[in-house]
């Protein structure tokens, strides 16, 4: 990405705060949960099954796997959509932890590269939605790098994302620009337009750009 940043998104236009939100947030959330734990209990089924008692070892392993990633999820969650809410700041050291929890799970891989350092609540849930979003970004794999500084009162958040077929869905577009969906999945394009108005009620800005092959993702916050 390069030293000036790619334009900030406009004032967004969704309500946040209404009913329907909240049940796209939700349903989104579902989804990502749904699947390990219909694969815990697939396992299960089989360690119960007397005819597949040759597939024991298959079964115990997806189970191990799949808890795992559903705990993987859950911890990421709680703070990136701000459940542990009486923590004002988290260490950068913990929040890598969450991050690298859904990089465990996908095809490509993170290069964390921010320092040891305290980040403020808004911060830090920007910094995992945009780390979710940079894993997305790259359905056949690649690397997102995520950096984070601390300049002038602000900490400014950068993602580039880079491997082959590297994209955004429109709808994720539309939501990190604070535009209502028209049309497509709502589950992706619910977290963009979260972290839109996460940043923005924040006093901050999100920005996008997108290349060949590449997704650059970046925003900022009051320090």
């Amino acid at each position: 990405m390069t030293d000036t940043p790619p334009e900030p998104a406009p004032t967004t236009t969704v309500d946040v705060n209404g009913p329907d939100f909240a049940a796209m947030l939700a349903a989104r959330l579902c989804h990502d949960f749904i699947s390990p734990a219909s694969a815990i209990v697939s396992g299960l089924d089989l360690l119960e099954d007397p005819s597949a008692q040759d597939m024991r070892e298959d079964a115990m392993s997806l189970i191990a796997s799949s808890a795992r990633k559903l705990a993987d999820l859950l911890q990421f969650c709680r703070v990136a959509f701000g459940a542990s809410a009486s923590a004002e700041a988290f260490d950068s050291r913990e929040l890598e932890k969450l991050a690298q929890g859904v990089f465990d799970h996908v095809r490509p891989t993170m290069v964390w590269s921010i320092d040891s350092q305290p980040i403020n609540k808004a911060a830090a849930r920007a910094l995992l939605n945009i780390a979710q979003l940079s894993a997305s970004a790259l359905p056949a794999g690649g690397v997102a790098t995520l950096k984070g500084v601390t300049a002038e009162g602000r900490f400014l958040i950068t993602a580039d994302s880079v491997g082959p077929r590297a994209r955004l869905r429109p709808e994720v577009l539309a939501g990190l620009r604070g535009e209502a969906l028209t049309e497509g999945l709502g589950g992706p394009w619910v977290q963009a337009a979260y972290l839109h108005a996460l940043v923005r009620a924040a006093g901050g800005q999100v920005a996008v750009e997108a290349g060949e092959d590449r997704i650059s993702l970046a925003c900022w916050v009051p320090a």
